[in-house]
């Protein structure tokens, strides 16, 4: 017989066969993870877009957050109601 191997595999078919069938299925793992987190992100996303805020809006949560002083503040919030048609 063309094939034949006495009464079996030899180490390392033993091992290729382990290492291959470790291998199959950390990429099933892995390709099952990356599709769920895939279907999941595209669940959380609105189905618009993140609502417009105002110039005045975020003038406002910039001074909240404290990276403008109230000086700056009223300078541009002036500036900003001046330049509306």
């Amino acid at each position: 017989m063309m094939f034949w191997y006495g009464d079996g595999m030899n180490g390392w078919g033993w091992f290729a066969m382990s290492a291959g069938m470790v291998l199959f299925w950390g990429l099933l793992i892995t390709v099952a993870v990356m599709l769920f987190r895939t279907l999941d992100r595209a669940g959380e996303r609105p189905s618009g877009s993140r609502p417009s805020m105002s110039a005045e809006q975020i003038l406002g949560e910039r001074l909240a957050r404290g990276e403008i002083d109230e000086e700056e503040y009223r300078r541009r919030l002036t500036a900003l109601r001046s330049s509306e048609p």
